[in-house]
């Protein structure tokens, strides 16, 4: 049994979730987002949660990126940034602590969650109070995979590859799950927060399909380009 299997209902989760804000990240149900943490705060958080339920809510705060400044995966300074309402659970599924001090870890996604009131705990890092009503859904390995266009998904996801310059394992990609693939390439997809967020809150994983082929072919009608190309697994 995989270790995310024992989470059936929101019963099963905590109400209450120490949070990473993480601008340009999302984690999403079933799929994996590796983390590497090397803030004190952070740091202090990934302890308390290896001794505790392993979970850890990532968010993206909700603040415009700095003007000039690329997107990339960052987490505010502070603990005083607005956040986005929703964001998601994940359990904590590899942990290696490297000798600079670094934590490496990979976080396997459980479920979405409403942020619904914070809390001043005296820890370094936040925590806050969190509701699933609405995200049900999430708790049912592969829930709606029979109405999402696969093969529009993977003729579109080709191109784009094509498009960038970048390989793939096909033969992974095509034993993976509609659900995974899905999710997969919504957590990893080169968008900006923005998009990012509308991939999460997509209802259902028809509509994430249909946003992250929405996205792809915008991008190439623009021209975009992933610089220096790179490799899907």
């Amino acid at each position: 049994m995989a270790t995310t299997d024992r989470y059936h209902t929101p019963d099963d989760l905590p109400r209450e979730l120490p949070l990473f804000p993480l601008r340009g990240a999302i984690l999403l149900p079933r799929a994996t987002l590796p983390l590497n943490v090397f803030e004190p705060r952070y740091l202090q958080m990934v302890e308390d949660v290896m001794s505790g339920k392993r979970l850890i809510g990532i968010i993206q705060p909700d603040v415009p990126p700095e003007s000039g400044v690329p997107a990339t995966i960052e987490s505010p300074k502070g603990n005083d940034s607005p956040l986005k309402r929703v964001g998601c659970a994940g359990r904590v599924t590899t942990y290696q602590e490297l000798d600079d001090g670094r934590i490496l870890v990979t976080l396997t996604g459980i479920a979405r969650f409403s942020l619904t009131t914070e809390h001043a705990t005296g820890n370094p890092y936040r925590t806050a109070s969190v509701a699933w009503h609405g995200f049900e859904g999430d708790f049912s390995s592969g829930l709606g995979e029979d109405k999402v266009d696969r093969e529009a998904l993977l003729r579109v996801l080709k191109r784009y590859l094509e498009a960038n310059r970048m390989q793939a394992d096909w033969p992974i990609i095509l034993k993976s799950s509609t659900e995974f693939l899905v999710n997969a390439l919504a957590v990893m997809s080169p968008y900006g927060a923005e998009e990012k967020q509308a991939l999460l809150e997509a209802p259902d994983l028809k509509s994430r399909a249909e946003v992250l082929v929405a996205l792809a072919e915008m991008d190439m009608a623009a021209g975009n380009r992933t610089p220096g190309g790179g490799m899907i697994q």
